[in-house]
Formats: structure tokens, C-alpha cells, sequence
């Protein structure tokens, strides 16, 4: 291959390559289509469901105007996030023969499905913590939707942009990037430096895993072809594919398995971002029915009042001599966005502590709450739960050890009861990332597997590259699925002395260095267009 195509743009696969396009059965399409008609109507029916479920009165239909704009545009993500990750897992597999492509996109897109299914749904609002805490308390306000607005279609546009190019990019820190961009947007428009608007700790762990990403997937694939030569002394497991017959059986099962594996991980990660923004979306736009989690059991509830009764001892102690006169909660939405422990951070935190306790307390179960108290509730909740996580790792605390663990099994009650994920979302958004698989996805393909190294992919490298892969994202390590497989087709490339195409790697490189300053500037722009447009 020449250097010639490794210039982005060009989707056209070598001489001698794959078949990647394939005449579209016009049954595909109508059923297609039925599928994303039946979703989007499944969609409808089970918001209607909850809300009759919970009596609310329907005053207006703005508010569902704007959640079915908020929605379309949340799962569109997901579906951008489908094409353009599926070359994470499809490409290996047919460029080595193992799956033609239209049956490898459709498997794909299957497991992607599957993952999301199958994910507990336990590490969908991680994102949502990296947002500013005034904004995620005023979700339903015009603020909170330009910010809900802002950083999904700045993700969109960054996705669709490097994919127009074929360039591999992740959509885990293209969503990253937008979040920051809307925090450190929003602090500045409040006159306040740009750098209280977001977690900086957690966004530094990400910045160390956009770096760790490809040179963790370049040099264990490297290694583990290395180490597959020297174990497995078959000739055909590296070799080249011959025309378009497949490898040899056990070769074309490796090849499978890890393409099914980095699906169904793919699905079970990435799913859960989309569920996590869906949920900040239905809290805003349907506080009465989605702020809190009304299937809570009763045995949960009671593990509540004692986690509860147990956090306020120790609360109440560290706030022993001082008073709390007026509102608690601008003091502890201060610590929460400035992380600065003052005189009024533990008594604020007690007060709400033993507000939340008793309103439990009162109706026996989140249930039986009344509609209207809910969403204040849901607040409060939140933002204790939020300042103990701060709290706990706080260093100019002196909390021991069971004072650490006690803290954390009450934030655990409280996320119980404010974090969870009706069963539809999950559906809804399984389908969006799944049918997100079956399309579009030609363009990174071919980079992957064309225009990264100069000679062809071998069985051997293909399945060193996808086992990378996979165990990253099955050990649920701090990486980019997308980041750590190019870069582990780029290892494969060098441990085997094959070469590589500086050119397309150059262009990889440089949309990986620009993905989070080009989201966090997409986004920032759109929030400030749209905090002044609502």
C-alpha cells in the first residue's frame, strides 16, 4: 500500500481487499426502519405509562416537546456512537476473511445490542459528575437544557466529523471533552474562574487515560504477537489471507470470539453513557415521575433509615457547635463546586442529612411521596451524595476508616434511590447503538484495516489486536476501546516488522490530540448560543 491511501477522505478499499459493499435488500430497510418506528413509539408508550403510573396531571405538553427533542438528539448519539465504533471490533475480522463484512456488522451490532442489555447500568451517571452541580440541580431549567443540548450535538458533530474522515476517534472522550466545555463555559458566564466549572480530578484521570490508550494498545498487542510467535509455531496462523477463503477453523473461532467479545463490551460501556444523559433529560423534563426511584423496596428503604440514622451521627459530630441559620443547601452546592471545607460545610451537610432522614421517614417509601416534594427531594439527595464523595477522599479530613465506610454505604442508599435506570431506557438505547452498528461504518473500516501498516493483516494480528481489546474492556480498565485497537493494529504492524503508514497514523494522532480541546470548544460555543437562546 501506498502513503497515497492513508489520506482521509478516501474510502475505497485496495486491490485484493474485502467486499465491503453489498447490493441493499429493500426488505433490510422496511425492516430497518419498523425497528426505529417500534423503538421511538416503545418510547412514547413508556414515558405515557410512568406518568400515569405516578398520577401526574399533564398541565402542558412544552415540556414533552422539548424531552422528545432532548431524546431524538441523546439517542442519536448513540446510533453516531454505533457506526462510528464499529470498526473497533468488525474490521479484523474482515479483512482476515473470518466474517464477510455485511454478516460481521449485523453479528456486531447484535452483541452491541446484548451488552447493553446485560450492563447494570451501575456506571451510567459517571459522566454526569464530571457537570457542574448548580447545573445538574436545575436540569429542568432553560440553563440545564442548553447545557443537555450543547454538549450531545457538539459530541455528534466532532463523531461525524472524524468519521467523514475515517479517523478513529472515541466517542467515550468526545463526550468527555463536551462536558468539560459546558462546565468551564458555565463558570465563566457566572463570573467565576474557569477552572471551578469541572471535576479536575477525574478529568485529569481521563487526560492520563487519552495517553495511556494507544501506548497501553500498541505495546501489549506488540508483546502478545511476540509471544504467540514464539508459543504457536503454525505457519498458517500468520499468514496472510488467500483471495477470500476464510482461515482454517480454529483461527476463524478465535477471530469471532474476540470480534463478539469487543462488541458485546463495546455495548456494555458505552451503552451506559446514553443511558446516564437519557436519565439527567427525563429528570429535567418529568422531575414528578423519574426524580427518584420509585420501584425502591421496602428492604432498601429500611437499610435507607439505618444508613441514614448512622451518616447523621457522624455528620451531626463534626458539625458539634455550629448553627445553621436559613438554607443549608448553598453551602454545600459551594463545597461540592469548590471542594473548600469551611465552618458551615458539616452543619449545612447535617441539616440536610436530617431533612432527607425524615422525609423517608414520613411516608414509609419514596413511593408514597407526594408528586410534589420529589424533585426537592431529589436535589437534596443528590447533593449529599455528591459531598460525600468529595468528603470521604478529602485529605484535610480526619475521618477514620468506619467513619469512611459508614459515609459511603449512605451515599450508596441515596444512589439507590436517585440513580437507576427504568428498563425501557436500556432498550431503547441497546437499539439506537445497535442499528447505530449496521450503518456508515465503511469509512474507519478501511482505515483500520487497510491504511495503518504497509503490508496486510495477518490472522495472527488481527487476533492480538481484538484480544487487547477485549481484556481492556472487559477488566474495565481507564481506556478507549477505539484508541487501544488502532494503536494495537500499529503494534502488531511493528512487532511483525511490517511498517507502518506514517501518514495515516499522523492524521490518528492528531484527531486523538484534538478530540477533547475541539469537543470542550464545540460545546462551550453551543452552551453559550443556547444559554442565551432559551
Amino acid at each position: 500500500m501506498s502513503e497515497a491511501a492513508a489520506l482521509p477522505g478516501s474510502i475505497e478499499p485496495a486491490r485484493g481487499g474485502p467486499r465491503l459493499d453489498h447490493a441493499i435488500n429493500p426488505l433490510a430497510v422496511i425492516l430497518f426502519m419498523g425497528v426505529v418506528g417500534a423503538g421511538l413509539l416503545f418510547v412514547a408508550y413508556s414515558i405515557y405509562s410512568d406518568i400515569d403510573a405516578a398520577g401526574v396531571k399533564v398541565s402542558s405538553f412544552l415540556p414533552f416537546l422539548l424531552l422528545f427533542v432532548a431524546l431524538l438528539i441523546a439517542l442519536g448519539f448513540e446510533f453516531v456512537n454505533g457506526f462510528h465504533d464499529t470498526a473497533n471490533a468488525v474490521a479484523t475480522v474482515i479483512y482476515t476473511r473470518a466474517m464477510p463484512a455485511n454478516i460481521a456488522v449485523v453479528w456486531s451490532g447484535m452483541f452491541n445490542l446484548l451488552g447493553v442489555l446485560w450492563s447494570s447500568g451501575a456506571v451510567a451517571f459517571g459522566i454526569i459528575s464530571l457537570l457542574p452541580v448548580e447545573l445538574i440541580l436545575q436540569v429542568g431549567s432553560s440553563a440545564g437544557f442548553a447545557m443537555v443540548f450543547a454538549l450531545l450535538i457538539a459530541a455528534i458533530i466532532w463523531n461525524l466529523g472524524t468519521w467523514s474522515f475515517g479517523l478513529p476517534a472515541s466517542s467515550s472522550h468526545t463526550l468527555i471533552g463536551s462536558v468539560i466545555g459546558v462546565g468551564i463555559t458555565n463558570a465563566l458566564l457566572h463570573g467565576r474562574d474557569g477552572t471551578s466549572g469541572v471535576d479536575w480530578g477525574q478529568a485529569t484521570s481521563i487526560g492520563k487515560a487519552l495517553l495511556f490508550s494507544p501506548l497501553f494498545g500498541f505495546g501489549l498487542a506488540a508483546v502478545l504477537l511476540l509471544v504467540v510467535k514464539f508459543a504457536i509455531p503454525s505457519k498458517e496462523l500468520f499468514a496472510e489471507p488467500k483471495g477470500d477463503q476464510p482461515p482454517p477453523p480454529w483461527i476463524r473461532g478465535i477471530l469471532v470470539l474476540t470480534c463478539t467479545l469487543v462488541s458485546f463490551f463495546h455495548g456494555s460501556n458505552d451503552g451506559q453513557k446514553g443511558m446516564g444523559l437519557i436519565m439527567l433529560i427525563l429528570i429535567g423534563t418529568v422531575p414528578t415521575t423519574y426524580a427518584l426511584n420509585r420501584a425502591l423496596p421496602a428492604s432498601q428503604i429500611a437499610q435507607f433509615e439505618t444508613n441514614s440514622q448512622a451518616a447523621s451521627a457522624i455528620i451531626a459530630g463534626k458539625a458539634s457547635g455550629y448553627n445553621v441559620l436559613g438554607n443549608p443547601r448553598p453551602a454545600v452546592t459551594a463545597y461540592v463546586a469548590q471542594h473548600e471545607i469551611n465552618e458551615g460545610t458539616y452543619p449545612s451537610l447535617a441539616v440536610l442529612v436530617a431533612d432527607i432522614g425524615k422525609q423517608v421517614a414520613q411516608y414509609g417509601s419514596i413511593a408514597k411521596m407526594p408528586t410534589d416534594t420529589v424533585g426537592n427531594t431529589r436535589n437534596d439527595m443528590y447533593l449529599v451524595s455528591e459531598a460525600i464523595r468529595f468528603l470521604v477522599k478529602d485529605k484535610e479530613n480526619d475521618l477514620s476508616a468506619p467513619d469512611v465506610a459508614t459515609l459511603n454505604a449512605y451515599k450508596g442508599s441515596l444512589d439507590g434511590a436517585t440513580k437507576f435506570i427504568p428498563g425501557w431506557v436500556k432498550i431503547v438505547v441497546a437499539i439506537a447503538l445497535g442499528l447505530g452498528t449496521m450503518v456508515g461504518w465503511k469509512r474507519i473500516v478501511v482505515t483500520v484495516g487497510e491504511k495503518i501498516g504497509k503490508t496486510h493483516l495477518t490472522y495472527a494480528q488481527g487476533a492480538c489486536a481484538e484480544i487487547t481489546a477485549a481484556a481492556a474492556d472487559g477488566y474495565g480498565l481507564p481506556v478507549s476501546t477505539t484508541h487501544v485497537l488502532s494503536s494495537g493494529i500499529a503494534g502488531t504492524m511493528a512487532a511483525n516488522g511490517s511498517g507502518l503508514q506514517m501518514a495515516t497514523i499522523r492524521n490518528i494522532v492528531l484527531a486523538w490530540v484534538l478530540t477533547l480541546p475541539a469537543a470542550m470548544a464545540l460545546s462551550g460555543s453551543l452552551y453559550f448560543i443556547f444559554s442565551h437562546l432559551f
